[in-house]
């Protein structure tokens, strides 16, 4: 295969992986490489990439601003499936490998690679999510993931390779968390971590804000427009969906909000421990569930809970370019045509208070609802909805009675 290869794209990001895979290309397969970093959103991360890129050893760099695609096509309709992976992780590094890996397919049939290389390790998840990527665009494309045929075992190797070759790191063998961020958010792996015993220090890794014991004393108060399930306001000011995160990513990280610490049953059957921050989009999951619960009608609502179960797993597995996700997006899109009007929201020391929902195609009727007397709803008829909805416990009863006269029983119900 060595010899197949002649000029092969890496995804690149200027970390400890993919800074030494250049020049282990070249070692290895004397082949030429062009780098493509994408734009997700990770700001200060890309300053210096496409002159690191060289220095190491790349023919050429590509950095591609992703980021608006991103969030609208990505991020949003994720968020509006309202899917959470395993109840906590909002999915910040999964969705952000499709769009990655399908630029990088794009950009290596231009360029006539023979191969597309990454750097994901081979106990991640994230192998998976670029290589399902790459197949459904390019199926014939050859793929080269180093870990998985490398000498080097561990990122402590990675370093000593590094410091070999005089290739620049931004991190030392004490700060060599493994992190992953986007405009979405900014993940911790690794070190201390790898312990769930232990408690992340906080004030040592946060980046996009402070923790709750260190936010203000007084609550911020923000409030969120949404068109059909889209956020297009903040206080009444309309922003294009990455000013819109952004500054809802400094609002919520001035107050401590989205920090996730869990255990997640990665894809390959292991479990991770990481440390999560997501502050703009723990406030739009919140904003955007509390205007659902308004607009949605109750079948609606419980039957679009059960699939933003599956849509997480799909995302999280990297199936988004499966016709099963697109299905789902699809039904999830109709259920956004009523999703319009306003949440406002307090944000206190890690927590995201509902503070009011207002929605033209509000479904709660305070004069149904109410405690006092109205004109509508007669109470009497619940006694007979009670009785049909009650029927078969009725029926079974009777029946139970009847056969304990036989001497049987039906098994109890507890």
């Amino acid at each position: 295969m060595k010899d197949q290869i002649k000029k092969a794209v890496l995804a690149y990001s200027g970390g400890l992986d993919t800074s030494i895979i250049i020049p282990w290309l070249k070692e290895n397969y004397g082949c030429e490489v062009v780098a493509v970093a994408a734009d997700v959103g990770q700001d200060k991360e890309l300053t210096g990439l496409e002159e690191k890129a060289i220095k190491t050893g790349a023919s050429k760099c590509y950095i591609e601003d992703l980021t608006k695609e991103f969030v609208d096509n990505y991020i949003f309709p994720t968020m509006q499936a309202g899917a959470v992976y395993e109840g906590t992780y909002l999915l910040g590094t999964s969705f952000a490998r499709p769009i990655i890996a399908k630029r990088i397919v794009e950009i290596a049939l231009k360029e006539g690679a023979d191969a597309i290389v990454h750097g994901c390790t081979g106990k991640g998840n994230d192998q998976v999510r670029f290589e399902l990527a790459i197949r459904a665009f390019a199926p014939k494309m050859k793929i080269i993931a180093p870990w998985r045929v490398w000498d080097l075992k561990s990122r402590d190797d990675e370093i000593a390779y590094a410091e070999e070759r005089n290739i620049p790191l931004t991190i030392n063998r004490e700060t060599n968390y493994s992190k992953d961020m986007n405009i979405w958010h900014l993940s911790h792996e690794g070190l201390d971590l790898e312990d769930p015993a232990n408690e992340p220090n906080y004030d040592k890794i946060l980046e996009l804000g402070v923790s709750p014991e260190k936010a203000p004393d007084k609550a911020t108060y923000v409030t969120v427009h949404f068109e059909k399930g889209v956020p297009t306001a903040l206080d009444g000011k309309e922003m294009d969906s990455v000013s819109l995160l952004k500054a809802l990513n400094k609002l919520g990280g001035e107050n401590g909000i989205g920090l996730v610490d869990l255990v997640e049953n990665r894809l390959v059957g292991m479990k991770s421990r990481g440390v999560y921050e997501t502050p703009g989009g723990t406030i739009l999951y919140t904003a955007h569930k509390h205007l659902e619960d308004l607009t949605l009608d109750r079948d609606t609502s419980h039957y679009k809970q059960m699939l933003a179960l599956r849509f997480a797993e799909l995302v999280y597995f990297g199936q988004w370019y499966t016709p099963l996700r697109k299905a789902l997006t699809a039904f999830i899109n109709e259920t956004q045509k009523t999703v319009t009007g306003d949440v406002k929201l307090k944000l206190y020391k890690g927590n995201v208070v509902h503070a009011g929902t207002t929605s033209p195609y509000s479904l709660y009727s305070e004069s149904l609802a109410t405690f006092g007397e109205d004109g509508i709803y007669d109470q009497k008829d619940s006694a007979g909805f009670i009785n049909l909805f009650g029927l078969p416990l009725t029926v079974r009863a009777l029946a139970d009675e009847e056969l304990k006269k036989s001497g049987l029983d039906f098994p109890d119900v507890e």
